[in-house]
């Protein structure tokens, strides 16, 4: 039979050899000061093509939802690409609700009266529209929509940017992207002076350019 003091030794021995190897594994899960070595996850960056307005009051940026309106994302992608946006105006600024451009008529600063009525066209000078594309994005602050005559399938080039949420245009006007960065810019241009019909008494002029 062992004696005690053999059977002492044993279990001190036993007790050392498992906090050794609690020692080894530890060492090898902790950095330096004992801290995990915990690498930060870093998000891939969105591939999407992203949109900048560039306005004299400074520049707003949007993302797409091909998901929801992929035809309006696309008419919008290849009108902004052929410059047909750039030297338009913001024309029309309501307080509370959204600002609107993108009319090519509004290039020419002496034919207001036309302003809210011009859009893209074809080779024979026919109106272009885009059947609409109503979704369950909500009208909040900062969704950028497709503006439209009475008809749902008349949008053309005309988009309008949310600067207080409007509810009364969800599923009826289609939304087609976001804004991430400037919805300030958006702010300040609703805020200016204008006329009767909503025309502001500066012209805002923009550039439009696709960030691929």
């Amino acid at each position: 039979m062992q004696s005690y003091w053999a059977m002492t030794g044993h279990a001190v021995a036993v007790r050392l050899g498992r906090l050794c190897t609690l020692l080894v594994v530890l060492s090898l899960v902790t950095a330096c000061g004992g801290k995990p070595d915990v690498k930060p996850v870093v998000s891939a960056p969105d591939p999407r093509p992203k949109v900048i307005i560039k306005t004299k009051f400074g520049d707003i940026h949007f993302k797409f939802y091909p998901d929801v309106a992929p035809k309006h994302v696309e008419n919008f992608i290849a009108l902004a690409k052929s410059g047909f946006y750039n030297g338009t105006i913001f024309h029309r600024v309501i307080p509370g609700f959204m600002i609107q451009g993108g009319d090519p008529n509004t290039k020419n600063s002496l034919r207001k009266e036309t302003y809210g009525a011009g859009g893209p066209k074809d080779e024979k000078g026919n109106p272009i529209y885009l059947k609409a594309e109503f979704s369950e994005v909500q009208h909040k602050r900062g969704i950028v929509s497709m503006a439209r005559a009475t008809e749902p399938d008349t949008a053309g080039s005309q988009f309008f940017i949310v600067v207080e949420t409007s509810p009364f245009l969800d599923r009826k006007y289609t939304a087609f992207g976001e804004v991430i960065k400037g919805l300030g810019v958006a702010d300040k241009i609703v805020s200016l002076p204008r006329n009767d019909h909503d025309l502001p008494n500066e012209r805002i002029e923009m550039t439009v350019t696709i960030l691929e």
